[in-house]
C-alpha cells in the first residue's frame, strides 16, 4: 500500500510540475486542523513529508493562523507549538487577522503565483481551493498524509491550454485587433470566399484520332522507290 501511494503522489506532482511549474522547494501552508490531526495522528510531517513529495519542502503558515490558534487557548496548544516551528509567510492582514482558512484562500488568488499547497482538515476551505485552478491539496487520513488528486478545476485549465496551443486569449484578441488594424481580416476573408471554377475537360483529349488512310501510307511506299532506283545506278 505505501508504494501505491507514493506512485499516486509521484505521479500527481508530475502533473503540477508540468503544467504549473511546481519545483523545489515545495512550499505547504500549513492551518491549524492539520497541525492539530498531525499531533493526533502523531505523523512527523517536517521528516515525511519530503519524501513523500519528492523533494525538500517548507513548512509554512500565516500570523493569521497562529492567532487563531492562540485564541482557541490550551485546547490547540500542541497544534499551535507545531505551527510556531514553521515559516511564517506574510499575508495582508497586518492590522485586521482573519480566520486561518480565509488567510490561506488569499495567500493563493491572482493564480498561486508562489505555487503554495495547502494542508488542512478543513472541508469548507477545501471545497474552496478545489475550485481553483493549480492548487495542491493536503489532507490527512487513517494516520496517512494524502496528496488530492487534481480537481476538475485544474483538468478543465490544463485541457483549454493544449486546445488553445498554450496562447493567451488576450494574446488571440491583440492578433484579431493587429489584422483588422492592417486590413488582413478583410483579405483572408475574400480569399476563404473564392472558389476554383470547376475546369472544363482537356481540349487535347477531346481531337478525334487520326485514321491511317492510304494517302498516308503512300508517302512511306515512294520513299522506298526512290532508294531502290538509287541503288540500281
Amino acid at each position: 500500500m505505501k508504494v501505491r501511494r507514493q506512485k499516486h503522489a509521484k505521479k500527481i506532482m508530475g502533473f503540477y510540475r508540468h503544467n504549473f511549474q511546481f519545483c523545489q522547494p515545495f512550499q505547504v501552508l500549513l492551518d491549524g486542523t492539520f497541525c492539530q490531526a498531525a499531533l493526533r495522528n502523531k505523523i512527523q510531517i517536517r521528516e515525511q513529508l519530503p519524501g513523500y513529495l519528492g523533494g525538500i519542502t517548507q513548512l509554512c503558515t500565516t500570523r493569521c493562523v497562529l492567532k487563531e490558534l492562540q485564541s482557541l487557548g490550551k485546547a490547540l496548544y500542541g497544534a499551535k507549538l507545531i505551527a510556531q516551528r514553521s515559516e511564517v509567510r506574510n499575508c495582508s492582514h497586518h492590522k485586521d487577522p482573519v480566520s486561518g482558512s480565509a488567510c490561506l484562500l488569499s495567500m493563493i488568488e491572482d493564480g498561486n503565483p508562489h505555487h503554495f499547497f495547502i494542508a488542512t482538515q478543513d472541508q469548507d476551505l477545501a471545497s474552496k481551493v478545489k475550485k481553483k485552478a493549480g492548487i495542491p491539496l493536503l489532507f490527512i487520513i487513517q494516520n496517512t498524509m494524502v496528496l488530492d488528486k487534481p480537481s476538475p478545476k485544474s483538468l478543465t485549465f490544463v485541457q483549454k491550454l493544449q486546445t488553445d496551443q498554450l496562447v493567451p486569449e488576450y494574446q488571440k484578441q491583440s492578433i484579431v485587433q493587429l489584422k483588422e488594424k492592417e486590413g488582413l481580416a478583410k483579405q483572408e476573408g475574400a480569399k476563404r470566399r473564392k472558389r476554383k471554377r470547376a475546369g472544363g475537360p482537356n481540349p487535347l483529349s477531346c481531337l478525334k484520332k487520326k485514321k491511317k488512310t492510304q494517302e498516308g501510307q503512300e508517302p512511306s511506299a515512294e520513299k522506298k522507290k526512290r532508294r531502290k532506283r538509287k541503288r540500281n545506278r
